[in-house]
Order: C-alpha cells, then structure tokens, then sequence
C-alpha cells in the first residue's frame, strides 16, 4: 500500500495534473511553474500531510514499516515528526489558494525530502519501504530543488 501510494502521490497525480492544465490552458503556460505547482501541491502538501496524519494517529506504522524499529519509546519521536510534516504538508496544500508560498513550501519540502533521503542513504538495514523512503525521497528533492532554481535569485 505505501509503495502504490508513493508512487501516486509523487509520479501520477502531479503529472497527470501538469498535463491537464497544460492541455487545458487557453494561453501559454510557464512549464517550470506547473511542475512546481503539482509537485509541491502533491509531493509537499498531500504526501507531507497525510503522512504526519498517520504518524500522529499511528506512529507505529512508520516506526515499524519504515524505520524496523519496535520499540514503544520511538513512538513519540515519530509523533513529533508527525506534527512537522502536518504542518509542511499544510503550507503545500495552500499553494493552490496562494500562489506565492509555491516557492517557500518547495525550499521547506525539498530541504525535507533531500535531508531524509540522505539519512535513509546512510542508515542500513533498510526493508522495501525504506528503500522506496529513499529513491522517492530523494527524486522529489530534485525535481523541487530544479524548480527553485528555476525561480532565480
């Protein structure tokens, strides 16, 4: 379920939306800007939020299927962290009614994202959903670290 569910959220949603409102638009769109906005939208917003969802209600879940761990002291840690991506995943899902936190929720995530990457880089161990953790992870860092870029200066 978690790997159908990464995969939605970070490939299929965000381009299936970028293609239709790239084929729906009546005039030019900036392309940078539709990846942006997708993929912070789904990525940062759905994802984040979701997830600090599920660790809040049930940090076992991502203690156990993430992380191995299962011990009842990781909880609370998980909990808090949880907390952290309710409230990025807030801000990602704004963007489509404020356009300007587009850039900031893509910093905020993508510096997420790509921090937590590099730590399931490092950390050994991993099972399938860690694995899965780390490649998503760190594909969304690039695609949102292109997109800042892309904003310049």
């Amino acid at each position: 379920m978690y790997f159908i569910a990464v995969v939605l959220l970070l490939f299929v949603f965000p381009v299936a939306s970028i293609l239709a409102v790239a084929f729906t638009a009546s005039g030019a769109v900036d392309p940078m800007l539709l990846v942006g906005r997708w993929f912070v939208f789904w990525a940062v917003g759905v994802r984040l939020f979701l997830g600090g969802i599920r660790q809040v209600l049930r940090p076992q879940l991502t203690a156990e299927d993430i992380f191995g761990l299962h011990e009842p002291a990781a909880l609370p840690i998980v909990r808090e962290v949880g907390f952290g991506n309710l409230s990025m995943g807030t801000l990602g899902l704004l963007t489509l009614a404020v356009s300007g936190f587009i850039v900031p929720a893509a910093i905020v995530g993508g510096l997420y994202y790509g921090l937590a990457g590099l730590g399931h880089v490092v950390r050994g161990g991993k099972n399938f959903a860690g694995y899965t953790a780390l490649v998503s992870d760190l594909l969304i860092f690039a695609v949102l670290a292109v997109f800042v870029c892309s904003r310049g200066p």
